[in-house]
């Protein structure tokens, strides 16, 4: 539980795309953070696909070696669950509902006041719309939170990952890390060169930022 001598922290935690793997990411954060003696929890901003539990919050707990916490029965670490598998304003449409936003921060307040880090995991990419002229890269700008971004080695990921980045930086947004996701490094030389450009990116326009690699989880569970 919560370090009263360490100041709480909320961490947005995004990808490139939907299945950029930010689940896995957000997992291996986690246990990161966790190794540096920070209590840790995680956080799905908006579940979709889903209607009574989080399945992305059960993924965390299961690669974290946990199980269901309190905060899950509570419901504070998925506050929002639509049962369509689309964007958040679309899912919160077929179910005949509006996304309240004050509820998630009302939730992620509350894991503050419980753990020292509280793991944000997005839902698809930075530019998913929550309503016609809001995204949710809006909403990490509203509330300062530092991000994290997932990207990987598939092919037309350097085109994805720069307009984050650029995205990102319009905003004045925080980048704490990049996590490239070595799962999909099925060409060698592909993912060879994408790593070297992302790093060289960062050096330059993100030198603060940190560039982690992420193995197959299977491997590192």
């Amino acid at each position: 539980m919560k370090n009263q001598h360490i100041k709480s922290e909320a961490i947005f935690i995004s990808g490139i795309d939907t299945d950029a793997g930010k689940t896995y990411a957000t997992a291996f954060y986690a246990r990161l953070l966790e190794d540096q003696g920070y209590s840790v929890i995680t956080q799905k901003f908006i579940q979709t696909g889903c209607r009574e539990t989080s399945e992305d919050i059960e993924a965390h707990r299961r690669l974290l070696g946990k199980g269901t916490q309190p905060e899950d029965i509570e419901g504070l670490t998925a506050p929002v669950i639509f049962t369509y598998p689309a964007s958040a304003q679309l899912a919160a449409r077929i179910d005949g509902k509006k996304i309240d936003l004050k509820v998630i921060e009302q939730a992620t307040g509350e894991l503050l006041r419980r753990y020292d880090r509280v793991l944000i995991e997005g839902a698809g990419g930075l530019l998913v719309p929550i309503t016609d002229e809001y995204f949710a890269i809006d909403y990490v700008a509203d509330h300062q939170l530092p991000l994290v971004l997932t990207t990987n080695s598939r092919l037309g990921s350097i085109n994805h990952t720069v307009l984050s980045l650029e995205a990102i930086a319009s905003r004045g947004i925080e980048l704490r890390a990049v996590i490239f996701n070595e799962f999909y490094d099925k060409d060698a030389l592909i993912a060879q060169d994408t790593k070297g450009f992302v790093k060289r990116y960062l050096a330059r326009h993100f030198p603060k930022a940190k560039f982690l690699l992420m193995p197959d989880f299977a491997k590192i569970s």
